[in-house]
């Protein structure tokens, strides 16, 4: 899989590989936008900003759910 041009080998069963570059995919996705705002240099910095991101989303999502 490849995050902003980057390739990361990663395994995993055969049956999650599919839900796998989905994520990576997904990843990419919101770290590219980050650096495309260039207002974080970094792709340690980017990466922790878009973990963070995904991490509210994933935390409001579950909220709605309990709501």
């Amino acid at each position: 899989m490849q995050i902003l041009g980057k390739e990361y080998p990663v395994s995993c069963p055969q049956d999650e590989q599919h839900e796998l570059l989905l994520a990576a995919r997904y990843l990419d996705e919101k770290t590219r936008e980050i650096r495309d705002t260039g207002r974080i240099i970094g792709t340690e910095r980017i990466a922790v900003m878009a973990a963070l991101n995904i991490a509210h989303e994933l935390l409001q999502i579950k909220q709605r759910r309990i709501d």
